[in-house]
Formats: structure tokens, C-alpha cells, sequence
């Protein structure tokens, strides 16, 4: 299943990217993502882990919340650096993530990262430390949304 998923994902990204549907080249890009699954899978990359299917759903409810909250804080940290006084006081949290697969703490941690004014500095499943260029900044990555949202895709109730 995850290799058909893969190679549906490729191709349908290859369409979009081309553009143009004429038989050659719509063959030609079945070709080049039947090769791309291929190599990976003759490379062990493609598995549960690497392409997890069962986020799919919960993936397009998180990624326009993501944006929103990239634009949000791109805002804020454009009003920080224009402002005279520049307001920074920046800030190191330590704190522990909700979620428990590799998947989910790497979404969360670049997710964290993402977000203009944040970056995850280390990210264990017992720990996160993030910097933040303000105090309120990084104190709103500890027991946040976004932990909640993070741990929700990765199907925690």
C-alpha cells in the first residue's frame, strides 16, 4: 500500500509540476516515479515511517493552521525588528512534548522551527528546548496548540 502511495504521490506531483498532458510525457512521468519508488524502496526508504499514510487526513486540517500561525508570527517578529527599542528578550523553554513517534516529534519540532521567531535547538521524546526571540514567545511553545494539533495528526486522542 505504501508503495502505491508513493508512486500516486509522485506521479500526480510530476503532473502538476508539468503541466502539459501529452502522451509522451505523461508516460514519461509514470516512468520516472515507477523508477523514483524503485531506487527508495531498493534503499529501504520506503516504509510505514517515511510515508505515513494513516496522517493523511488529519494533514490537511494541520497544514492550513501551520500557515496561519507562520503568517501570524512572521508579523509579529517584522513588528519586533522594525520597532526602535527592538523589543527582543530572548529566551531558552524546556519542556515535554505530547507526542511519542518519531514522526510526530520531528513534525512538531519543525514545525516549531517553522514558525518565525521559535527554532527547536533539541528535540528528544522526553525534552524540547527552543529558543525564542521573545519571552512570550517561547513560553507559548510549552503546553501549546501546536503540541495539541501535532499530537492529534499523529493519531493521539
Amino acid at each position: 500500500m505504501v508503495v502505491v502511495a508513493a508512486f500516486v504521490l509522485q506521479f500526480v506531483f510530476w503532473l502538476l509540476l508539468s503541466g502539459v498532458f501529452t502522451p509522451f510525457l505523461v508516460a514519461a512521468g509514470a516512468g520516472s516515479a515507477i523508477a523514483v519508488v524503485w531506487f527508495a524502496r531498493r534503499m529501504d526508504m520506503v516504509d510505514v515511517e517515511s510515508f505515513p499514510l494513516v496522517m493523511w487526513r488529519t494533514t490537511f486540517h494541520y497544514w492550513p493552521w501551520l500557515l496561519k500561525e507562520i503568517c501570524k508570527s512572521g508579523w509579529t517578529v517584522t513588528r519586533i525588528v522594525l520597532d526602535p527599542k527592538l523589543p527582543v528578550s530572548p529566551t531558552l523553554v524546556r519542556f515535554r512534548p505530547l507526542q511519542r513517534t518519531p514522526v510526530g516529534l520531528v513534525t512538531h519540532a519543525n514545525s516549531i522551527t517553522l514558525t518565525p521567531g521559535t527554532i527547536t535547538i533539541e528535540a528528544t521524546p522526553e525534552e524540547f528546548l527552543v529558543h525564542g526571540l521573545t519571552r512570550d514567545g517561547a513560553h507559548g511553545c510549552v503546553d501549546s496548540e501546536m503540541d495539541r494539533r501535532v499530537a492529534a495528526l499523529e493519531g493521539a486522542p
